[in-house]
């Protein structure tokens, strides 16, 4: 790929104990990139130092959070940096060897032909290389895929948690960098912010990289925070989509669909289990009393989700 000549790409590397490879992974990063600007998170093993005496690529801007703020505010302190750098694109890898800098190209290649606004990563395209993907974060991936596409209004992404991410300025100027989630719920909570600015978002299929780097996340750990933090940003997309900024038929479905299939699924459970307490056959007018609200509820939630679906914003807004 041809970069313009004028489209300045800069890269972001949040960096915690990553001195085993970030020489390495400063050293892959191509010349598309007119800056890289690695970003020590109160590192214990003082990261920017190492890459301030190490490093002799005068791309480098070593950058130091006072505190550990977590890999969402060592980013937002990147986008910050590169924004007044007048960067036009910012791409985000991990200084861990995870993420192979040569794709960098690819993930501005949307960005750059004005297709999208932001791009991540996929490691689930390629059904092949699935098998280098430890069970359990296979797993755990694959259901927090599905809460964020119900949260972010992304139905038509996957590998939420992925950290190799590109983003027009444009947009990185208008997100509430106050508000973001800044540690590992961040990729997540980017997705959602993303949305309720109607940015486009586009996935960009890499392999599953697994070498002896040790991950600071563990799914058995953060999927029940993540479920909350799903539900939660759910809630308040729909609110802000659906009813603070527009009324459609699907503000009127998911109400109604939710009363109603509640109070059938309430009551058919009150009347269910009274019957085998009392030992008496529920009556057909009973039973349908719960069975049509708990159906029709179900079809209007059903076609909310249909129309949500068909929502995911098309048109990209960088300017």
């Amino acid at each position: 790929m041809t970069i313009q000549a004028d489209c300045r790409v800069a890269v972001v590397i949040p960096c915690y104990r990553v001195t085993k490879h970030i020489l390495s992974v400063l050293a892959a990063i191509g010349p598309e990139v007119y800056r890289v600007f690695v970003v020590d998170d109160c590192c214990p093993d003082h990261s920017g130092d190492f890459v301030s005496e190490k490093s002799t690529d005068p791309r480098v801007v070593v950058l130091r959070n006072e505190s550990n703020r977590g890999v969402g505010g060592a980013v937002m302190a990147g986008y910050r940096a590169a924004i007044e750098d007048k960067a036009d694109i910012v791409v985000k890898i991990d200084g861990d060897g995870q993420m192979d800098p040569s794709l960098i190209s690819q993930f501005i290649k949307p960005i750059v032909e004005g297709q999208a606004d932001y791009t991540k990563g996929n490691r689930f395209f390629n059904l092949n290389q699935l098998r280098e993907m430890p069970a359990l974060r296979l797993f755990g991936n694959a259901v927090l895929s599905f809460l964020n596409k119900l949260s972010s209004g992304y139905w038509d992404i996957f590998d939420p948690t992925n950290g190799y991410t590109a983003i027009h300025t444009s947009i990185a100027k208008q997100l509430p960098y106050e508000k973001i989630s800044a540690r590992y719920f961040f990729e997540s909570d980017m997705l959602f912010r993303l949305n309720l600015l109607r940015a486009v978002v586009r996935d960009i299929p890499m392999d599953a990289k697994y070498g002896d780097e040790v991950s600071n996340l563990k799914v058995t750990k953060v999927i029940g925070e993540f479920f909350v933090k799903h539900i939660r940003n759910f809630f308040k997309r729909v609110f802000y989509n659906y009813y603070l900024r527009d009324l459609a038929l699907a503000s009127i479905e998911l109400p109604l669909g939710l009363i109603l299939f509640l109070f059938g699924t309430g009551f058919g459970i009150y009347q269910w289990t009274h019957a085998v307490m009392d030992g008496v056959a529920t009556p057909a007018g009973t039973v349908m009393l719960s069975a049509l609200p708990t159906l029709m509820g179900l079809q209007l939630i059903l076609a909310f989700l249909s129309y949500d679906i068909s929502s995911v914003p098309r048109i990209p807004r960088q300017s």
